[in-house]
């Protein structure tokens, strides 16, 4: 098998856990040889733990990227307002690109990197995880072979959890739609994209509410400091106490803040970053709930909600078609398939043993590696061009959230959001 080798700009969260571990599991299959990444800690334990030459560990993606080419792919993880300079300017320089998503908060940046890809000749997958897992993919399977039908409707909850809502959209990276992403975006985007696999048709409306309705300073017990242990009267009942969650259940979660998860460090860390902040007295604007209505091309449709107030951090679907319907949790790791006909009931269960998003992020990188060996132009299963139209879904969704729930036409919203519609 030809060994890929890579590049990475961001060894974040998602760059150097969810994606790069696939190099130390499979080195026979994928080298990353040299990485972007401003944080000097974080740049230099990346680079000890690949073996990369301090020559070719940069704090900033110009400077790798204004090298000549030195491997077949670049593996893009940057903040997602820092998505489409680097990738404009690998595709120029020669790299196919996995792109962690979203691909942008701007659609005509989305849309400018399908088109950048299409010319360059070059694969822009972007990183939809959930279709690479094993829970979707035999959901897909089953749907494909018409076990249930044509399908009529589908309902989708994201089960953000409570914990996970404040950590990473009150306290963390993508709280703010003005620094980041909207919420229908930078963590729903998987939701439209998996809608768009399972429905296997073009979307044609959007309507969507939801709010900020908790996560604001109106909520915050009286006498609430801006951070936590600068002494919170609430200490002992507010279930977002930071050093509670983070020196608790939370500890694992204490890594993405602090590269030092010793008692000490982890509470210096709560001490001066945003995630030791009062969830009430945070900087964050993105919705903590939110519900989408969609209709796609047949006249089937699909109803979304995603919701901070959990206790469960799940997806819970329901498929319901003219011969069946499948219920399925993804926590649970199985779903059920019921025959309307014949009145039987399936089981199917998954493989649970496998770890990051059940599988989707060594998932997804094994087959963007096939897909770079074998590359004769065509486009990947997630590729640039089925994202966008995910993400015009999103984009449609938050206008309508915004204008009160009115309904939003996505060819009308292509038409006007790109000058130049492919």
């Amino acid at each position: 098998m030809q060994k890929v080798t890579a590049i990475l700009l961001g060894a974040g969260s998602r760059g150097a856990h969810a994606y790069a571990p696939y190099a130390i599991n499979y080195p026979h299959e994928l080298d990353i040889v040299a990485v972007a990444e401003p944080n000097e800690e974080r740049r230099n334990a990346f680079a000890a733990e690949h073996h990369i030459a301090e020559a070719h560990a940069y704090s900033d993606w110009n400077q790798l990227l204004a090298q000549p080419k030195m491997a077949d792919i670049a593996i893009i993880c940057t903040q997602d307002q820092m998505h489409y300079h680097p990738t404009l300017k690998a595709l120029e320089v020669g790299y196919h690109i996995l792109l962690e998503k979203p691909m942008s908060p701007s659609p005509e940046e989305c849309v400018e990197m399908e088109l950048a890809a299409k010319k360059h000749n070059r694969l822009l997958t972007i990183c939809h995880v959930l279709r690479y897992t094993s829970f979707w993919t035999a959901m897909k399977q089953v749907i494909d072979e018409g076990k249930i039908g044509q399908i009529v409707s589908i309902q989708l909850n994201e089960n953000v959890g409570n914990m996970h809502m404040a950590h990473s959209f009150v306290r963390g990276n993508w709280n703010n739609s003005d620094t980041s992403s909207p919420m229908i975006l930078a963590k729903s985007c998987h939701d439209m994209d998996i809608l768009s696999f399972i429905m296997n048709e073009p979307c044609e409306r959007v309507s969507s509410f939801g709010s900020l309705m908790h996560f604001n300073a109106e909520h915050a017990p009286e006498g609430a400091p801006a951070y936590c242990l600068d002494g919170c009267p609430a200490e002992a009942t507010c279930q977002y106490y930071a050093p509670k969650y983070y020196l608790g259940t939370g500890k694992g979660w204490a890594s993405k803040f602090t590269m030092d998860t010793s008692l000490e460090g982890i509470l210096s860390a709560l001490r001066t970053s945003p995630y030791g902040k009062c969830v009430y007295r945070s900087d964050n604007n993105v919705v903590d709930h939110q519900v989408v209505n969609m209709e796609f091309k047949s006249g089937a449709t699909a109803m979304f909600s995603m919701c901070g107030f959990t206790r469960d951090n799940t997806r819970i679907v329901q498929v319901m078609g003219t011969k069946g319907d499948i219920k399925g949790n993804m926590e649970e790791n199985e779903f059920t398939v019921h025959d309307f006909n014949t009145n039987q009931k399936t089981t199917i269960q998954v493989d649970a043993s496998v770890e990051g998003h059940s599988g989707g992020d060594a998932g997804i990188v094994r087959s963007f590696l096939r897909e770079v060996r074998s590359y004769a132009g065509g486009e990947s299963a997630s590729s640039a061009s089925a994202s966008v139209r995910s993400h015009l879904m999103a984009f449609a969704a938050e206008e309508s959230r915004l204008n009160q729930g009115k309904p939003v036409e996505i060819e009308a919203l292509y038409q006007r959001l790109v000058p130049n519609p492919l």
